[in-house]
């Protein structure tokens, strides 16, 4: 059988092939490159305390959970393989954790703390931690809308700065 290039189909040049596709190997190959992760969708705030510690990423966020459960606050969301983990609303004043906003009774004193872990160099860890309160609930907008970063002599920022203490003791912090 003859085509538009004057030879026959089975000596057509090697960069002209023809690839059997099924919807199996598509469906496949789409769900192996999905860019599917428990981090929010956003980025954290400029204002947050940010460390560098000598260690993976990996290695980090697991100790994380353990350090942030003797503290007394409750871990909403976590993923080591992310690097990212995500405490409950915590009460500063009755050292409380809360699933939501609606029963908090110190709306300024109740925090959130978010941690980010990504590579800096090869065995290093940039560790963000951010610290945020929400001054009103309102439930018809989306929660990172009403958030605001405590200021540096908040009580949540106190406790985030001991949780990041804990963490150079455990794994160090390069020098220089």
């Amino acid at each position: 059988m003859r085509n538009g290039w004057v030879r026959s189909r089975g000596t057509m040049p090697g960069f002209l092939f023809r690839i059997p596709h099924s919807a199996f190997r598509i469906v496949v190959l789409l769900a192996a490159c999905t860019p599917i992760t428990t981090r929010p969708n956003f980025m954290p705030d400029p204002q947050a305390l940010e460390v560098i510690v000598l260690a993976r990423p990996e290695r980090v966020t697991a100790e994380l959970p353990a350090l942030v459960a003797a503290e007394s606050l409750r871990v909403e969301r976590t993923n080591v393989r992310d690097g990212y983990l995500e405490t409950a609303w915590y009460d500063t004043r009755t050292g409380r954790s809360h699933p939501g906003m609606s029963d908090v009774p110190h709306r300024r004193a109740t925090v959130k703390l978010r941690f980010w872990a990504d590579p800096h160099v090869p065995g290093q860890t940039r560790l963000i931690v951010e610290v945020v309160y929400r001054p009103r609930y309102d439930p018809s907008r989306v929660e990172r809308d009403m958030e605001v970063v405590v200021p540096e002599d908040h009580a949540g920022w106190a406790l985030a700065r001991a949780l990041v203490e804990k963490l150079k003791q455990t794994f160090g912090t390069p020098k220089g």
